[in-house]
């Protein structure tokens, strides 16, 4: 039966109401939750403010939602390492800037925070205890606690106490949200982003072993966390942790002369590895191909070119000269040759064979495949059985402390002396530099208060192998130390 008139126009006019509130509904949600703004221009003003504070994509998966990232240690100060909220981890932090060097803060519908490759790859360095830090792009960040971070996330969620009542409170304690960002955090942006870090305990799992040390500043799993994180392996017993490696001229490696990446040479160029640690920090595939990978080919090209930090301190240019003769003598046969960047057999090395245990080909052979699944295009890591670790480039080596692939030797003075008499513990993540034996101070009150224990005793931390030039007399080691210092 035809409608009259009067309740036809009653009808249309519902629907178009109810047409207008669903648009007005929807364009809500997109604004709310989906609209991707642009980072300020601050940002990109230069490529190293671009490495430091730009966004690789974290934020959309992998992201914090800002409010509660900034009300964490308010509410469970306890959790972290000591006092000072985020700064107790050790991140590099900036005068006057609101994040860490690392952390990266991106509107997605609502502020969220990420990290990008400068939370693994800046240096900091003092002269003296009560000057200003240097921070120097692409370092390894020797300072950062990465795995107390990860432990906090979890920990905070795993608090009774982390409830949408108990975090609003906070919340509205630092700033005013609108009435539908206050319904959004409330029920939806809170109790999303605790399921979310619940979700991660489990693939954190080893990381709470009390068989396996703790990482410490400036290390971290690498390949352990690609396993669980990115193949989704089940837990195993390997434990490998590696210290952050610099990433400046990256061009220097050239994988047509078989020249590999990663400590253990797993990987066959720096595009790969580049790509392959972005994926990491996403924790999910991108939202957009095209994106990331333009992200990845500016990385590649930034990276490729970036030239070492020459040493700022005195060099005794004599000195250095003699010690060149040394190092042409003793190290380049490695270190400046057709084996530099190559894989040396463990038992040429002799150091600590935990960053081998804990890959492997499948395990390459399985990632390779999750990658492409993606629709992304790489060399790849390198699906083989590993035999040792990359003989490394010298370029910045002085402020690649401490050394050896895990960290375990904290200068190069003591890097040459023999290995049964070298330190067995010292604190790392101190960034007063020690001019005299190349490194970083590692002993005393204040590297004790502000570092992390390492023990060569403890798993994956021996600090033997690498015994070459420990048997020079000691003016050349003090001249081949000087040269070090140059290059």
């Amino acid at each position: 039966m035809a409608c009259s008139t009067k309740k036809c126009r009653l009808l249309w006019s519902i629907g178009i109401i109810l047409l207008i509130l669903g648009a007005i509904g929807a364009y809500v949600g997109w604004y709310k939750f989906f609209r991707e703004e642009p980072q300020p221009d601050w940002v990109t003003s230069t490529p190293e403010m671009r490495f430091k504070y730009g966004s690789i994509g974290a934020e959309n998966d992998a992201g914090i939602p800002y409010w509660i990232f900034y009300v964490l240690p308010r509410m469970f100060p306890e959790k972290l390492p000591g006092p000072g909220g985020y700064a107790s981890l050790g991140v590099p932090w900036e005068q006057g800037q609101e994040l860490p060097v690392g952390f990266t803060k991106k509107v997605i519908g609502f502020p969220r925070v990420g990290n990008n490759c400068a939370v693994c790859h800046t240096t900091s360095y003092r002269s003296t205890k009560d000057e200003y830090p240097t921070l120097v792009t692409a370092g390894p960040a020797h300072t950062t606690d990465v795995e107390a971070f990860f432990r906090y996330l979890v920990d905070c969620a795993r608090d009774p106490r982390f409830t949408p009542d108990n975090i609003m409170n906070e919340i509205n304690l630092v700033t005013k949200l609108d009435w539908i960002d206050k319904l959004a955090y409330r029920f939806l942006i809170i109790p999303i982003t605790k399921k979310r870090l619940l979700e991660r305990e489990q693939q954190f799992a080893w990381i709470y072993r009390k068989d396996f040390p703790d990482w410490g500043r400036g290390r971290d799993d690498a390949m352990n966390l690609t396993k669980y994180f990115m193949i989704k392996a089940k837990m195993d017993d390997t434990y490998g942790p590696t210290d952050m490696p610099s990433v400046w001229n990256l061009q220097k490696y050239q994988p047509e002369k078989g020249m590999r990446m990663n400590l253990a040479g797993d990987s066959h160029d720096a595009y790969s590895v580049i790509m392959d640690s972005a994926l990491g920090l996403l924790g999910a595939a991108p939202k957009n191909n095209n994106v990331f990978l333009k992200q990845v080919d500016w990385l590649h090209d930034y990276l490729g070119k970036l030239p070492p930090p020459k040493y700022p301190f005195p060099i005794n240019q004599e000195l250095a000269a003699q010690g060149k003769t040394v190092f042409d003598q003793q190290c380049a046969t490695c270190h400046a040759s057709a084996k530099t960047g190559i894989p040396l057999p463990l038992a040429e090395i002799g150091t600590d064979k935990g960053r081998l245990e804990s890959w492997n080909k499948e395990a390459a052979i399985k990632a390779n495949k999750v990658v492409q699944k993606m629709g992304l295009k790489r060399k790849g890591l390198v699906e083989e059985t590993l035999i040792g670790y990359n003989v490394p480039f010298l370029d910045g080596i002085w402020l690649r402390a401490p050394y050896l692939h895990n960290g375990s030797i904290p200068n190069l003075r003591e890097l040459l002396t023999a290995p049964n008499e070298r330190t067995a513990i010292f604190y790392r993540g101190y960034d007063l530099y020690d001019q005299d034996n190349v490194g970083f101070i590692a002993q005393g009150e204040d590297a004790q208060r502000t570092g992390s224990k390492q023990d060569a005793s403890q798993r994956g931390n021996s600090n033997q192998g690498h015994d070459f030039g420990t048997s020079l007399p000691e003016n050349d080691k003090k001249s081949l130390i000087e040269y070090l210092k140059t290059l």
